[in-house]
């Protein structure tokens, strides 16, 4: 389809790839049953290397039930977990798409739909004090990326609040450097204990203001698990904080043992000279999450 362009210095047309929003329903719909049925592979695969390195009899049976619970959930058709989250959906929009119809309205649909059609239990509340339950698992929590293109990617990230109440920020000051970093993500861990259901998966965020933190915090964890930062400066630094945070030894489900988590992964962003905000955005041991383009 073509659409007018008023502001070509040359006049003419330029090309517009439609995407319609009963398609987004759908798609945001599918992406809701299968994150919440189908444990990402890369997780799996890296649950199962724990298990096969694991000594402690209480870490190896957590992790063998966990990964059972994993094959059966898919294998069913059923959800991995009762609390089946909030829905945070992450929306990359190429400058070359026009969306015919309401977007906001599409992705909610869809996560009244997939909810629906997987027998999903409803987690969201109208009003932070009233607590009446909206019955649709909806509004979704949706953040915006406008990209170069003419494709439209959504990822659904179901998120529990096991592991969400157990994420936290701080202001940190610019003196506080590398070791504040390091320490205040520790303590985060360490205060969470067995509450997000570990072996966990960290998402951590540096720089840009409170809130831009907190979200590279919660982008983070959709990192796959196995990858290494592009730095070599914050890939260095996610192996130490990984390697101090199994040191803990809180372990599978609590019970101790080598894997207190299973990646840890950081994104950062440029920041006030007068700050430094730090996020931990904690994924519980399915760190669920589904993606497809358009």
């Amino acid at each position: 389809m073509l659409f007018w362009n008023p502001y070509k210095k040359v006049k003419g047309f330029c090309r517009m790839r439609i995407v319609e929003a009963i398609d987004i329903t759908q798609a945001v719909a599918e992406l809701c049953i299968k994150a919440n049925t189908c444990v990402g592979e890369d997780i799996y695969n890296a649950l199962d290397r724990s298990r096969q390195d694991e000594a402690l009899p209480n870490a190896k049976w957590a992790l063998d039930t966990i990964l059972e619970n994993a094959v059966i959930a898919k294998r069913e058709n059923l959800p991995i977990c009762q609390d089946t989250g909030m829905a945070v959906v992450f929306v990359g929009i190429g400058s070359d798409i026009h969306v015919n119809g309401d977007i906001n309205q599409a992705i909610n649909q869809g996560v009244r739909q997939g909810y629906r059609d997987g027998y999903f239990r409803n987690s969201v509340v109208q009003d932070p004090i009233d607590r009446i339950n909206t019955n649709d698992n909806t509004p979704a929590v949706i953040h915006y990326d406008f990209v170069p293109g003419d494709r439209l990617s959504i990822t659904v990230a179901p998120k529990g609040f096991g592991s969400e109440n157990m994420s936290g920020v701080s202001m940190l000051k610019p003196s506080d450097g590398a070791e504040g970093i390091k320490e205040f993500v520790v303590k985060t861990i360490e205060s969470a204990g067995a509450s997000p259901c570990p072996p966990i998966i960290a998402g951590v965020g540096i720089g840009g203001t409170m809130e831009k933190a907190a979200i590279l915090a919660k982008q983070a964890l959709l990192r796959d698990v196995g990858s290494v930062n592009a730095d070599p400066y914050w890939a260095e630094f996610e192996s130490e904080l990984l390697a101090h945070i199994n040191a803990l030894s809180i372990g599978p489900a609590g019970f101790g043992g080598k894997t207190t988590a299973l990646a840890l992964h950081i994104l950062t962003y440029p920041t006030h000279i007068a700050g430094l905000p730090v996020a931990v955005n904690i994924g519980c041991h399915a760190n669920r999450h589904q993606t497809v383009e358009l």
